[in-house]
């Protein structure tokens, strides 16, 4: 099984998991928006018994009931997110990984709360929230992802 490694800015969190990402997403959400300081986040969705945090330890906030986000209590990087909604996976900021060109996304979700100067990647399904609701006709299904940004 093929592993994959990432961190923070400033190295004092490290993680790395096995196997391969069961969705890559781009979230216009407004509290990926605001727990990263950017217009978008790009999200791996990975299985949680394949997710260890190898140096370090992870800072953690309550962004909103049954979420939690993860990052770097030295740099502020952001990491993880958890939804406990979702027990068996964890979602990873895509650009935290040694190599995040690895994993390109494929859906845009929770464009209702884009910001207006962003521009969208029309090669990717697009959502207009984080489920099926306002999805487009061709969009394809997403069972993990859909449901998790707010």
């Amino acid at each position: 099984m093929p592993m994959f490694e990432g961190g923070c800015l400033c190295g004092a969190v490290r993680y790395r998991f096995g196997g391969k990402p069961t969705d890559s997403i781009i979230c216009h959400c407004r509290s990926c928006q605001r727990a990263s300081g950017a217009s978008t986040v790009a999200w791996i969705t990975v299985a949680r018994v394949d997710f260890a945090f190898a140096r370090g330890d992870a800072s953690a906030c309550a962004s909103s009931p049954g979420v939690l986000r993860r990052f770097c209590g030295a740099c502020g990087s952001p990491l993880t997110y958890e939804n406990v909604a979702h027990p068996t996976s964890v979602d990873v900021t895509t650009a935290s990984l040694d190599d995040p060109g690895r994993f390109a996304p494929t859906i845009e979700l929770w464009l209702e709360q884009k910001v207006a100067w962003q521009a969208l990647d029309p090669r990717l399904a697009h959502h207009s929230r984080g489920s099926n609701e306002g999805a487009a006709e061709d969009a394809p299904r997403v069972d993990q992802a859909q449901s998790m940004r707010e």
